[in-house]
Formats: C-alpha cells, sequence, structure tokens
C-alpha cells in the first residue's frame, strides 16, 4: 500500500503547501541553520508519529495523560522516534516546569541543583517539576540513588529516556518507583507521514522517483530524526535535470549504520536470534542474524564460542560431528583471521541449522545435577571402589567386584548407584539423528539393568558410615 500511494502523494504538485496548521507558515520562517528534525519537531501529542500503541486514546499511558496525574516513568526505545519529545509536549500539556539534562554530561553536583529548585517550587506552591533525563542509563548507581526520595515524595516528576534495557540499566530500588513505556522503531507508513510534512514544510518535492523514495526510507532504519536527516541534506544538493533513482540516491547519501551494540542490549538480543534461529533449524534466518552481528562489528571468536555451546546444547549427540565442525571453525579463524576466517563461521552456522537437534544431553546434564544435589552425601558403593591396601581390602573395598570385560556380553549387571539409592533415569536418547541408535540401545540396556537390580545394602551404607 505505501509502494503504490508513493507517486500521488509526492510527486503530485503540493497546491495546499502550508495549510497545514501543524507546521510553520513558510520554511522562510524558521532559522536555516536550525536541522529539519529541529525545524519540525511536533507541536502537540496528536502530531507525534509513528506511537499509535503508545498514544492510542485507550492505552495506560493516554489514560495517565488524561487523568492529569503524571506519575515517574521511562521511556525505553531506539533512538530517533521521539522520546525527548514526547517529555517536552507532556510537560507543556500538564503545566509542569520542564528541566531537560543529559546523564552524559550531568553529574550529582548538577542533580542537587535540581533538586533544590524543584523543592522551591514546591514551597511556592507553584507548577511542580517535570524533570528529563536523557540516556538515563549512563548514570551509575550512585547517582540513580540520589533520584529516590525526590521521585517517592513527588518533588519531581521524572521521565527517563533510554535506548537499553531497563530491567539490567537501572537500579531496582529506583525502577520499582517508575512505570515502563516503550516506543518503537517507525513503521513505513510512519516514515513516509513524515517525508510528507517535509515536503509540505519545504514547499517542494524531493528529487527522488518511487523507487529511490523506498530505498531512502529504507535506509533510515526506523529512525525519523535520521530519516529527516537525510531529507534535509537532499535538498542541499544542486538542481538536478532528473530525479534519483536508487542508484544515484546511493551516490549521495550512505546507509545508517546498523543498530548494534557489542555489549549491551542488541548484542545479547542478536546471539539471541541466531541462537533460536539454529535451534529452530532455519538456515537462512541463521545466515541473516550471523551476518547482522558480523557487519555490527561483532567480535568474531564471541560468536565462535557461542556456535561451539550451540553445538552441544541443542545439537549434542543427534549429530556428535557438529561439535567437531564448530571447533574447527575456530581453528580456522583463530589462523586466517578476518576476512578469510569469516567463511568458517558461516559454514558452521549452516551446518548447525541443518544437523538433527536433540538436547536430550544437555538435559541429563541437569538432570544429573539435580540429583547430586539431592543425593550427593550417600557413600559410595564399596564394591566399585579400588583397594591398593591391605587395610581397605579388609574393610570391603572391592568386595564382589566384576571386570564387565570378562563377562559374555560385556555387562555384567551389577549395582553402581550409592547402595542406599535407587537407581534414576537421568538420560533418555532421542529418535533425532544418531541418537535414534542410542535410543534402542539404552532401552535394552535400562531392560537388562531392571532384571539384575540388587536391593539396596543398608549395611554395607552403616559399615560404611561407621
Amino acid at each position: 500500500m505505501v509502494k503504490q500511494n508513493l507517486q500521488q502523494t509526492l510527486f503530485s504538485s503540493f497546491s495546499t503547501v502550508n495549510e497545514d496548521s501543524s507546521l510553520p507558515a513558510s520554511p522562510n520562517q524558521a532559522s536555516s541553520h536550525i536541522p529539519l528534525a529541529e525545524a519540525m519537531r511536533p507541536k502537540t501529542l496528536d502530531e507525534v508519529v509513528g506511537q499509535s500503541a503508545l498514544l492510542d486514546e485507550k492505552s495506560p499511558f493516554k489514560r495517565m495523560i488524561k487523568s492529569n496525574k503524571l506519575s515517574s516513568f521511562i521511556l525505553w526505545g531506539p533512538p530517533g522516534v521521539g522520546k525527548t519529545t514526547i517529555a517536552r509536549l507532556l510537560a507543556q500539556q500538564s503545566g509542569y516546569v520542564f528541566k531537560s539534562i543529559s546523564a552524559i554530561f550531568s553529574g550529582v553536583g548538577e542533580l542537587k541543583k535540581i533538586f533544590e529548585e524543584a523543592q522551591t517550587y514546591i514551597h511556592m506552591g507553584s507548577k511542580k517539576m517535570l524533570l528529563f533525563v536523557d540516556e538515563i542509563h549512563r548514570f551509575n548507581r550512585s547517582q540513580q540513588d540520589a533520584f529516590l526520595p525526590f521521585v517517592e515524595s513527588g518533588v519531581i516528576t521524572l521521565i527517563g529516556a533510554t535506548t537499553e534495557n531497563p530491567s539490567f540499566e537501572i537500579n531496582s530500588a529506583l525502577l520499582s518507583r517508575l512505570q515502563v513505556f516503550t516506543v518503537s522503531l517507525l513503521n513505513k507508513a510512519a516514515l513516509l507521514q513524515l517525508i510528507e510534512k517535509a515536503t509540505v514544510f519545504k514547499g517542494k518535492n524531493l528529487p527522488l522517483n518511487p523507487e529511490a523514495l523506498a530505498l531512502l526510507m529504507e535506509m533510515s532504519g526506523g529512525d525519523g530524526r535520521y530519516l529527516l536527516t537525510l531529507v534535509d541534506s537532499l535538498y542541499l544538493l544542486p538542481p538536478q535535470d532528473s530525479v534519483l533513482d536508487p542508484k544515484g540516491l546511493s551516490t549521495y547519501i550512505q546507509k545508517r549504520s546498523l543498530l548494534y551494540d557489542k555489549n549491551r542490549d542488541e548484542h545479547y538480543n542478536h546471539i539471541s536470534a541466531l541462537h533460536k534461529s539454529i535451534r529452530g533449524s532455519n538456515v537462512d534466518a541463521s545466515l541473516y542474524w550471523f551476518m547482522r552481528m558480523v557487519e555490527g562489528g561483532e567480535e568474531l571468536r564471541y560468536i565462535g564460542r557461542r556456535l561451539v555451546r550451540m553445538a552441544l546444547e541443542d545439537i549434542g549427540l543427534a549429530d556428535p560431528g557438529a561439535l567437531t565442525v564448530a571447533l574447527n571453525a575456530l581453528e580456522a579463524y583463530e589462523r586466517l583471521g578476518s576476512p578469510e576466517g569469516d567463511l568458517a563461521f558461516s559454514q558452521a552456522v549452516i551446518y548447525l541449522a541443518l544437523a538433527p537437534k536433540s538436547n536430550r544431553g544437555y538435559k541429563a546434564f541437569g538432570a544429573a545435577k539435580q540429583s547430586v544435589a539431592k543425593t550427593g552425601h550417600l557413600p559410595l558403593p564399596l564394591s566399585i571402589l579400588n583397594a591398593p591396601t591391605s587395610l581397605m581390602a579388609q574393610q570391603g573395598y572391592g568386595k564382589g567386584y566384576v571386570y564387565d570385560h570378562d563377562v559374555e556380553g560385556g555387562i555384567s549387571g551389577q549395582n553402581f548407584w550409592p547402595q542406599s539409592m535407587k537407581p534414576e533415569k537421568l538420560y533418555t536418547p532421542s529418535a533425532s539423528g544418531n541418537e535414534a541408535l542410542y535410543q534402542s540401545r539404552k532401552k535394552e540396556l535400562d531392560q537388562f539393568f531392571s532384571k539384575n537390580e540388587t536391593p539396596p545394602n543398608n549395611n554395607e551404607t552403616k559399615n560404611q558410615e561407621a
């Protein structure tokens, strides 16, 4: 639908330019040095583009606004989607004194001055202060703790903006006093709406054909501020003999950097996407998320280590060769480095995604751990212990042990569990890949051991404890 409307929406003559009352009457009235994103900043919450879920009439956020009883909250979402604008408009609409700081440039000293100023407003019986803190996750623990008494007492209404997961980056004591609202990347319809507003504001069309316009929106990566920055740069181009196609557009502007970081949310989100795609045997999605991490600048050795983990956890004995492939990819990368060694990881991703899957070995590890937590205090059975001294032999160490290789079939069926413990079934093979062979073998062995199972020898246990 968006693509169908591009040409008729943006390439027709703009007879209604400057009739939109939400925009300045003429771009000439705005200072030429002001970035387009700032010049076009919405004047009311109704003008905010792309956050319909947050600003829906029935949403908790909108109900809070209508009640005119603002509580402190966090706006969590990617950059360039309106967090600062929403906070500023909310203060304006609610009649609060608006104060804005950035956690990058502010410290406890400045916070104290702001809190004192807010208390002054309270004592004077005038307006309350709405404090907007951009990048609030950059404050350390002690700086975040400084907000607690003033938020709790209502001296300030705090709005924090963050691109990072509040669960990890905001102190639990402060987070328990805040609501968390999410803002989203702008979809194609919202991006198109921004471009339409920009052409009305500027009073002229963009020098792009429909395909180039679609590429422009893609280049923005859902970041409205960045989109308007690109639009602004296009208006600075010298007059064109014809509109630009995608190739022509690419010569003038660069694609937005990938939304990625190597030690915060996007790092963990991307590895989770890669891991789950491989677990789900979707090789194409696996390659996609792998390349997103590579292009985002992820440390390749980290990816390699995670692939080894995936081979163990999600493939296991269904294809023991998966571990070899993952380890060989790491070794190849160590020898070759980037970019040549990157291919080894790409091929490992393909192999792991296509391999048969089983987590039964992984689950058996957990089951064994739980069993030991409950029964790890029980003494070992004497029969399977060595007796290197005569004293130990006299104590019964090794007594009754049967050397399995000397028995027909190579399995004696003797007890290997603590004498007072009932045998447990910790590993149950799946029918996937090579593990199907282990499944039938395990079934035979379980039947054999159950027939030869001996009752717990409590006397032996008592002798050991004595």
